[in-house]
């Protein structure tokens, strides 16, 4: 069979999404049954990053062909230029693992990812224009689609609740965690000393202002010596002079910063008010920091390991910054409580693998 794979965002500076599209594309060509077909790359410009991954095997018939659909604007790429493309040349399969899907054939499969519906949970939180372009594309995709992947039990009881979706064509597939070298070689390298982590974007739905707040009120009530990192894209919050030399925001940072920031955290936290799977949570579980998390969406189903009577992370609620600094002050003040969720953490992280995903997402392609 001919399987088309749409990339239409670049791989370089990943986070939550372009971390599953990159680790995915590396392992499905590991996986048993990928030699039998043909996969195709599409996308709008042939990366550096894209051409490490369609060469990373040795074997040909192990290896991605690599197709750049060129155009002349920013926009309307899927449903223009790659909708051509699929009528131009027959595919049999179209997986779509982020975004909109093109006009197909009718014969053409297609199978779409859906990371979370964060837009329905949250609309104030998402200009109008934004929100109804998001429930368009969601529409679109589910209504359209073979075969829907979902990376929780939380964003598939999400898509039945807010689009119906017939529940025997979704596939709960959950995303893999890193295998994170550059943290072991960082060694105990610190320049910031004691110190709380968030790692992620700064969208409103992240609950920074909460965490702040709760920074704020361990520093006043409980007198830390702890500094708060704030690491990812977009995050720009304005610090008010009581906490200016103690709140860092390091914007985006390479990979291994990143994992030797996680590595040598006292506790990381991620006060989202909504996930559709949480990749941080885990990654900091699997270089043994403790964490702190929301108590809804996907949070609690990625933290309670099913073999484990309690969950292996601290789970608060996001909307009441008391008691995100009470989980987080439950953990450094008790070193035998957070050595024991850094033993959880990392029993429940072992559950996670992104060659797992990638035969799990193979074999959904194609059933």
């Amino acid at each position: 069979m001919k399987i088309a794979i749409s990339v239409n965002i670049p791989l370089e500076h990943r986070t939550g999404v372009e971390e599953y599209i990159y680790h995915l594309l590396w392992n499905l060509s590991t996986i048993d049954g990928f030699e039998n077909h043909q996969f195709f790359i599409l996308t709008p410009q042939i990366t550096e990053t894209l051409k490490e991954i369609a060469e990373g095997s040795t074997a040909d018939n192990r290896r991605y062909i690599l197709k750049e659909l060129k155009w002349p604007f920013k926009k309307f790429w899927t449903i223009v230029r790659l909708s051509w493309e699929m009528h131009s040349n027959k595919y049999d399969i179209l997986f779509v693992p982020a975004h909109l899907h093109p006009f197909l054939r009718k014969k053409t499969k297609l199978i779409v990812t859906i990371q979370g519906l964060e837009f329905e949970k949250l609309p104030r939180m998402y200009p109008f224009l934004k929100r109804k372009l998001l429930r368009w594309i969601t529409e679109k995709n589910v209504k359209r689609a073979n075969k829907i992947i979902t990376p929780s039990k939380s964003t598939k009881n999400d898509l039945i609740k807010y689009y119906s979706v017939d529940k025997s064509k979704i596939f709960v597939v959950y995303h893999g965690v890193g295998n994170p070298q550059a943290a072991f070689d960082a060694g105990q390298t610190n320049k910031f000393g004691k110190y709380i982590l968030y790692l992620g974007r700064g969208d409103l739905r992240k609950n920074i202002n909460g965490l702040i707040k709760a920074f704020r009120i361990l520093k006043k009530d409980h007198k830390i010596p702890h500094k708060l990192i704030l690491v990812g894209p977009n995050i720009g919050y304005k610090i008010t002079r009581d906490l200016k030399q103690d709140v860092i925001c390091t914007g985006y940072i390479n990979d291994e910063e990143k994992w030797g920031l996680l590595k040598n955290a006292d506790v990381f936290v991620f006060p989202s008010f909504y996930e559709g799977f949480g990749l941080p949570i885990l990654e900091a579980q699997k270089v043994g920091t403790p964490v702190v998390c929301s108590s809804i969406s996907s949070m609690p189903e990625i933290v309670f390991n099913p073999s484990d009577r309690e969950p292996s992370a601290v789970l608060v609620n996001p909307y009441k910054p008391s008691e995100i600094a009470e989980g987080i002050h439950k953990v450094i003040r008790n070193q035998a409580f957070s050595d024991e969720l850094v033993k959880r953490g990392y029993e429940n992280v072992q559950r996670f693998s992104w060659p797992k995903c990638a035969k799990e997402t193979l074999d959904v392609i194609l059933k």
